[in-house]
Parts: structure tokens; C-alpha cells; sequence
């Protein structure tokens, strides 16, 4: 069983109507966006991630389940949505791999696939979580694009949308996160 955990949620000012019809928007976003979920997930959870015995689709459904408790949850269309729940399947696998650590004395490796564009190398996902909380100290904007890109798998066409900037504004903030994503592994 996953372990529950929490998230941020934007609190709104009104009560009533409002609330509802974002609660129907959000119910009906999961159901329409599950199978992406369910590829999320998978691409996530490839290399030894086996090792958490969490499927793709036990992925989803937890992320599901989390998302639809959230009561007052704002979003700004389809990629903010994707977006939000990338950063809760992400925070599910390290509440995870936390939780079996912490049972174990010498637990197996749980590791990820990087993309080609960011090495095609395998990298242990607590590190990668670390590295990406470094990087968002540093440099926010990044961190949040590398959540998007690589656990959303937005492009990033939608992700200059979704910030409201440049598309040539998006591939120099990847660049760039990316050659400090690999410098910090590389470290590791």
C-alpha cells in the first residue's frame, strides 16, 4: 500500500458554485486525461523501479486518488493540470522509496531512465529528487520545467504556454537545467 502524502493546494476565495464547478473541471480532466497518466507512469517507473512492486497503472490510481481529495484545487487548463499531477507522482514515488527504506537495512537501488537529451544515463530517483530540490533553490523556473518535461512529458511548445513566455525562452531554460541536471549527477 502507498503510503498517503500531501500536496500544495491553491486555496479559493469563494465557496459554493465556484467550488463545484472546479471540482466537476477537475473529475473530468482524470478521466480524460488517465491513459496519459498511465504513460506518465510508466515512463517514470522504467529501470529498477520494479523493485517498489507499484505498476503504472497503481501509479495513476494513487495519483487519482490523491487529486480528486484535493477539494480546492485551481488550475489553468489542461498542461497546468499535467503538470500538477507529474509533481504528485513524483512526490508519491520518493514517499515510496522512503517508506522502504526505512523498513530495510540494505533496500535495492530504485532507478530511473533518463531521456537521451539529458544523457540516457540510469540514476537512482532519490537522487534525482535531490538534485532536483537543489535546482529549484537555485533556479526555480528550471526545476519546474524539468517536473513538466520529464514527468509530465509536456513539450515544449505546451510549457512556453502554460509560463506564458517564448518557446526560444523554454529551450534555453531546458538547456541549460538540463547541463546542470547532468553536472549534479554526474556528481553523485
Amino acid at each position: 500500500m502507498i503510503a498517503q502524502g500531501c500536496c500544495r493546494v491553491t486555496e479559493l476565495n469563494g465557496q459554493g458554485e465556484k467550488a463545484r464547478e472546479l471540482s466537476a473541471a477537475r473529475d473530468a480532466l482524470l478521466r480524460a486525461h488517465y491513459d496519459e497518466f498511465r504513460r506518465v507512469a510508466g515512463r517514470v517507473l522504467n529501470g529498477d523501479a520494479a523493485a517498489l512492486k507499484i505498476q503504472p497503472t497503481d501509479l495513476a490510481h494513487e495519483a487519482v486518488i490523491r487529486l480528486s481529495g484535493l477539494d480546492r484545487l485551481e488550475f489553468k487548463g489542461r498542461t497546468h493540470f499535467l503538470s500538477l499531477s507529474a509533481r504528485v507522482m513524483r512526490q508519491i514515488l520518493i514517499d515510496e522509496i522512503r517508506r522502504m527504506r526505512a523498513q530495510k537495512r540494505q533496500p535495492p537501488p530504485v532507478s530511473t531512465e533518463l531521456p537521451p537529451e539529458m544523457g540516457a544515463q540510469t540514476i537512482d530517483l532519490e537522487d534525482l529528487d535531490r538534485a532536483l530540490t537543489k535546482l529549484e533553490a537555485v533556479a526555480p523556473d528550471h526545476a519546474r520545467l524539468v517536473d513538466r518535461r520529464y514527468f509530465a512529458g509536456l513539450t515544449l511548445d505546451e510549457i512556453a504556454e502554460l509560463d506564458g513566455v517564448s518557446v526560444r525562452t523554454v529551450k534555453r531554460q531546458w538547456r541549460a537545467a538540463r547541463a546542470w541536471l547532468v553536472a549534479e549527477l554526474g556528481a553523485t
